[in-house]
């Protein structure tokens, strides 16, 4: 069995956990702490766990590091909620629109330039 997570690197991890814990809900476990800097903690969200590192700790190359992060949203409220939170401080790639499988689709880059495909599915 293999388990994969998304590992999103930001600058000033201890204050970006708690923002996406804003838009997105869930609980935050604080993994490793240097002083007071936060360097990795994780954000626990209904099943789901995305990983965080302060970019002292990821070193990525490039802000936002070309990948995409696909989020499934339960509700039609959560999801637009999430995609205003995300498109207000950040860029919108594909705007919001109806898709064929009967649900919703947006890309949205987030004020730390991590880049969201956020998707609702109506049963």
């Amino acid at each position: 069995m293999m388990i994969a997570y998304p590992i999103i690197a930001v600058e000033n991890c201890k204050d970006e956990i708690q923002y996406y814990q804003s838009v997105l809900g869930g609980d935050i476990t604080i993994l490793r702490k240097q002083g007071d800097d936060v360097l990795n903690a994780d954000l626990n969200v209904e099943g789901a766990v995305l990983k965080f590192s302060d970019v002292k700790a990821a070193r990525p190359s490039v802000k936002g590091d070309y990948v995409r992060v696909f989020l499934r949203i339960d509700t039609e409220d959560a999801y637009r909620r999430i995609y205003g939170e995300f498109a207000s401080s950040g860029t919108i790639h594909t705007e919001m629109y109806e898709a064929p499988f009967n649900g919703l689709l947006a890309i949205v880059a987030d004020r730390n330039g991590v880049s969201w495909v956020l998707s609702y599915y109506r049963t």
